[in-house]
């Protein structure tokens, strides 16, 4: 793994196994049950922004992308780039093309706590994240989007030109995945954070002509503890209310 040691990955609440060499890496929290569980209706959507991509087995079709991306042309203005965080690319032979997007789901990390507010504190933690995602899991990538850190600061995460793996199966399908870094079963969200995810999620909505019913959190869409007590409140407070997200 580039950039981080196993040290840094045990103090960022990923398990290792019993034995270092062999074990892969689990990541707890965004993938618990939860009695809790609020399930909401998916309501049918088109799915706009660009077609599916052409695959072909040498050269998957959305590759040229995820190289302008990770050139620093990524497609969101204000958001902090990939390279800023990790070296490491996407296995692409592992993912499927996103074909469009017309949702978005919510999530924490559901690891330990986190209130560091520095770009180094964050980036390290997104890129544990990813190494466990990538090497205990065997995803192709950190199975988010985008990042958002105590700061509100938001990261590049897996290009959007790949589908993510972040809710399940086929929920991953045309959905946008968002994370917010911390355990907020165990801590609140800053009032940056709360923003940040304000405005990002509002603008993302806008710019794919997602209604609010189709925003929703982790649990709603199967059993999982994610994202956490504290931000499931503030979320379902912020669309009952017809807060930001909701006016876009």
């Amino acid at each position: 793994m580039d950039g981080i040691t196993r040290r840094d990955i045990v103090r960022s609440g990923l398990v290792l196994g019993a034995s270092i060499a062999g074990a892969g890496i689990i990541l707890g929290g965004c993938g618990t049950t939860s009695s809790a569980q609020r399930r909401r209706p998916l309501p049918d959507a088109p799915v706009y922004d660009r077609p599916a991509p052409d695959v072909v087995s040498h050269k998957p079709g959305w590759l040229d992308e995820w190289r302008r991306q990770r050139a620093g042309q990524g497609p969101v203005q204000g958001v902090i780039p990939r390279s800023a965080w990790t070296r490491q690319g996407p296995i692409v032979s592992r993912a499927d093309p996103m074909g469009g997007i017309n949702r978005i789901t919510v999530h924490h990390d559901g690891m330990t706590p986190f209130t560091a507010t520095s770009d180094a504190a964050a980036s390290r933690r997104i890129e544990a994240i990813r190494a466990a995602h990538v090497n205990g899991n065997g995803w192709a990538d950190i199975g988010y989007h985008y990042v958002i850190d105590p700061s509100g600061r938001v990261w590049e995460g897996r290009p959007l030109s790949l589908q993510g793996a972040h809710a399940g199966g086929e929920n991953n399908r045309n959905n946008l995945g968002i994370v917010v870094l911390g355990n907020y079963d165990d801590q609140r969200p800053t009032n940056e954070s709360i923003a940040s995810l304000d405005n990002f999620v509002a603008a993302q909505m806008q710019r794919y002509r997602i209604p609010v019913s189709r925003v929703y959190t982790h649990q709603e869409l199967k059993p999982t503890a994610c994202p956490g007590r504290n931000l499931q409140a503030y979320m379902e407070r912020t669309r009952s209310r017809g807060g930001t997200m909701a006016r876009a």
